[in-house]
């Protein structure tokens, strides 16, 4: 299944261009880059200058770029994600799809 704005939250987030935009903690807001690592709590995003952030996912929101297919062009959507949606062992989270699309 390919990642779009409505499957984000389900489908695997390591290798999206990602930014924080909003954060209760005011020191990581507007950190960008490279998700390279996921845990249930966190976002591990490599910043330009190649240095790995934390990035917890509880009270955070997140803008990431996904590439989409439209016809025969390719087009970069941005998506805002709520942190607290993905609280989730990445693995688990995948999985929640099925469950949903069974309801």
């Amino acid at each position: 299944m390919e990642i779009s704005t409505y499957n984000l939250i389900f489908h695997e987030l390591i290798g999206l261009f990602t930014e924080v935009i909003k954060s209760t903690n005011p020191s990581i807001e507007n950190i960008r880059g490279k998700v390279v690592g996921e845990t249930k709590n966190m976002l591990i995003v490599e910043t330009y200058n190649k240095y790995e952030k934390m990035v917890p996912k509880s009270g955070s929101t997140f803008l990431f770029h996904i590439s989409t297919l439209r016809g025969n062009r390719r087009v970069t959507e941005q998506v805002k994600v709520n942190g607290n949606l993905l609280l989730s062992q990445p693995e688990n989270r995948i999985k929640n799809i099925r469950k949903i699309r069974m309801r």
